[in-house]
């Protein structure tokens, strides 16, 4: 069965943890990631060479590599380099995610040689997207998959509604594989996703972010976060 069937019409779940956290450790991210697909993930998406290389032994469904890195004076931080794209395919990850939108890189690589990379490596390219411009423009150079990962998240784009299904729809149109990521907290996010157009819905923060659920849940309690019992 094709990466991309495996993962079509189901949650995809990024495992990560934000620096500094309790979680933040290899081992405890790859059994997170098990957790994820034994629950019914369909795919799991994480970043950092060390965790991947932990989770991959473990994770059975489609894996999505990617690695964060921020170079100082230039924006993109998703799998930014051709160099980070090859350690990110050396892993053993199916797909290779980056960062798709048309500003400059520390290497000077754009698009195109990115997914070129991404192809030599024998893995197929996800383009993190913040609009239709950067969507038309990856799948011009031949990435598969297209998401609205980076929707919000640029100048252009800031104070866009998230989810991002405005986006969704739009690239619902395109001949290729649609992700939807970012923003989606409930069940009710996810089926709007998939109804707007996608193939596959990513939700993040809302399972597998640790830090980030407790610190909800503790800003409306009585005590607070922080407070002493």
């Amino acid at each position: 069965m094709k990466t991309l069937d495996r993962l079509r019409d189901g949650p995809v779940v990024p495992v990560q943890a934000w620096s500094g956290s309790a979680i933040d450790d290899p081992l405890v991210l790859a059994a997170m990631a098990d957790a994820a697909q034994r629950n019914g993930a369909s795919g799991v998406r994480m970043q950092g060479v060390a965790n991947l290389r932990a989770a991959r032994p473990r994770v059975r469904v489609p894996l999505i590599g990617l690695i964060k890195i921020e170079y100082p004076g230039f924006a993109p931080y998703i799998t930014p380099t051709v160099a980070t794209a090859r350690e990110v395919a050396a892993c053993g990850v199916e797909i290779v995610a980056f960062d798709a939108t048309p500003r400059p890189r520390p290497d000077g690589s754009t698009v195109e040689t990115l997914v070129t990379a991404i192809h030599d490596a024998g893995c197929i390219a996800m383009a993190d997207c913040a609009n239709a411009g950067d969507a038309l423009a990856a799948l011009a150079a031949g990435a598969e998959m297209l998401a609205t990962t980076l929707c919000g998240y640029t100048d252009e784009s800031a104070g866009t509604p998230l989810p991002a299904l405005a986006l969704t729809g739009e690239l619902a149109e395109l001949d290729a594989f649609i992700v939807t990521e970012g923003g989606v907290h409930r069940p009710a996010d996810l089926a709007a996703a998939f109804d707007a157009g996608a193939d596959a819905v990513v939700v993040g923060s809302a399972i597998t972010n640790t830090d980030w659920l407790v610190g909800e849940f503790a800003a409306r309690a009585p005590k607070g976060p922080g407070s002493a019992r």
